[in-house]
């Protein structure tokens, strides 16, 4: 398939993360706002404490963020210099599957986190890839991956590109079937996401000289999944990396908030894409 610059396959519109707590944006972090009140579940080992004396703060993970972003908010939550939670990683004994080779991208499972008096970057991120474990590790996605010919930690990948890609969670399901018929028919899966990542950036704006670049997670010019997650996504994602929306869609784009078009069509989408570009050039400030 031969694309030009603002006609690719994939389109997403940029969404707030879904969440009913108050946040801060502190640096380019979101750390909530208020204390909770929900029980807190023990970080490490230590005497016993009242919640009040417990518990200082929290932590709201988007779903969707990458590892990185999550390092800042980490550093920036337990006011610690920039750059501690990441080099505290190798050290932090992460109960992470031997297919992610240390790399906790995709595990880092979006929530509210508790800041405790004694929490330390590495037992914050221990908690982190345990909740992801306890949601990913259970029976029905250890049988759901291998029912859809791919692991458990590809499952993971395509819920964090599925994360990336949906515009609304009832997307969600409909963007995985596309992954799946692209790659059942040996096409590329040519997601803007996955260059996104590759590029550390996140940009609705994809150019043909972006697709050249000699990168694992290029989809446009590797066929597959990507090599990791490019996110950590949240459990709709992985129903929808699990048990996909039945349908013959190959390609998809957000032509507005709320309005994705899923065809299987090229001629079809070609039109969608020209809508998509016809209403951002309209909203776009003059001059």
């Amino acid at each position: 398939m031969v694309n030009e610059p603002g006609t690719f396959p994939y389109r997403r519109r940029l969404r707030p993360t879904r969440r009913g707590k108050a946040m801060l944006l502190l640096g380019g972090a979101l750390v909530a706002a208020a204390t909770i009140a929900a029980p807190l579940l023990v970080l490490e080992d230590g005497p016993e404490m009242s919640m009040e004396e417990a518990v200082s703060s929290s932590l709201v993970i988007p779903e969707g963020w990458r590892a990185g972003q999550i390092y800042t908010a980490i550093d920036q939550a337990l006011d610690v210099p920039p750059g501690t939670t990441e080099k505290a990683m190798p050290e932090a004994r992460l109960p992470l599957p031997p297919a992610a080779h240390g790399n906790p991208e995709g595990y880092l499972f979006p929530a509210t986190y508790p800041i405790r008096s004694d929490t330390t970057p590495g037992s914050l991120l221990r908690y982190m890839v345990e909740t992801a474990s306890q949601r990913f590790g259970d029976d029905r996605i250890a049988a759901g991956a291998p029912r859809n010919g791919i692991s458990a930690y590809q499952a993971v990948t395509l819920a964090s590109v599925i994360q990336a890609e949906a515009d609304t969670a009832s997307d969600m399901g409909k963007v995985g079937r596309v992954v799946y018929n692209r790659l059942h028919r040996d096409m590329p899966l040519q997601m803007d996401s996955t260059l996104n990542y590759a590029l550390r950036r996140s940009t609705l704006d994809t150019t043909t000289e972006d697709t050249r670049i000699d990168s694992p997670y290029n989809t446009y010019r590797r066929k597959g999944l990507p090599p990791t997650p490019i996110g950590n996504p949240g459990e709709e994602a992985m129903r929808a990396a699990i048990g996909p929306t039945a349908g013959p869609w190959l390609y998809f784009v957000t032509v507005g908030p709320g309005d994705t078009r899923f065809t299987e069509s090229y001629q079809a989408h070609t039109r969608n894409v020209a809508e998509f570009n016809r209403n951002r050039e309209s909203a776009a400030p003059a001059g």
